[in-house]
């Protein structure tokens, strides 16, 4: 099976392409160029592979939550080349990469995924890690400091992973019950791998939690007077 995966929901614009037993993930920018790098990225990858797009079998991408430009890039791209070539498109989420690539790394117990949303936010998931992968809620927007509190108040060990933590480093390692991993970008092996295992998704929804920054913006301006 010829499985592409899509990451545009950080900064961070990455693909991963497998195909038979060969595997290749690749970060293609770190400053949200999404637009100017991703098609011009998957060109060259499945040339790499001596593929075609209409060799493609699925498309994964990642629906969020996370960068509302981001991800709008990378979900219109992923429809545009299933529609084009007729392949089957997959759904996974930012935040649950980020606890899989922790599960398979060995983290064990309980994981909070945290994604930066700017303006004071994170998007946050909790899971429970152990033979197989839980989610234990589903994903929410919060400040970093009420999660923090809340993880500190808890005092149940805990796990910190996503580019969420990293923005507030400082809070999170202040947890006494709290380990930070330093992942900030989902993990694309992850995403394949669900690719393959998912079944497709006959509708591709981003999630986006909240309204983009630019309507935000406009709908709290204070009325002329």
């Amino acid at each position: 099976m010829n499985i592409l995966a899509i990451e545009t929901a950080t900064p961070v614009c990455a693909i991963g392409l497998r195909s038979n037993e060969r595997e290749v993930v690749r970060i293609l920018d770190h400053d949200r160029r999404h637009t100017e790098v991703l098609a011009a990225g998957v060109a060259a990858l499945l040339e790499e592979f001596a593929l075609r797009a209409r060799d493609l079998d699925r498309v994964v991408v990642d629906v969020g939550p996370g960068l509302f430009t981001g991800l709008r890039v990378g979900i219109a791209s992923a429809i545009g080349l299933c529609e084009g070539v007729g392949c089957a498109s997959v759904e996974v989420t930012s935040l649950e990469l980020l606890a899989h690539a922790a599960h398979e790394r060995g983290t064990r117990g309980t994981l909070l995924a945290a994604v930066d949303g700017r303006r004071g936010e994170i998007f946050v998931q909790r899971f429970a890690l152990a033979d197989t992968l839980q989610a234990l809620d589903a994903p929410v927007v919060r400040t970093a400091r009420d999660v923090v509190i809340e993880c500190a108040t808890n005092g149940a060990p805990v796990s910190f992973t996503g580019d969420g933590v990293q923005r507030y480093l400082k809070d999170f390692s202040a947890v006494p019950n709290g380990v930070v991993i330093d992942d900030t970008v989902p993990s694309l092996h992850a995403a394949l791998a669900l690719g393959e295992a998912r079944s497709p998704s006959p509708v591709i929804t981003p999630l986006y939690l909240r309204e983009a920054d630019a309507v935000a913006n406009f709908s709290t301006r204070s009325r002329p007077q």
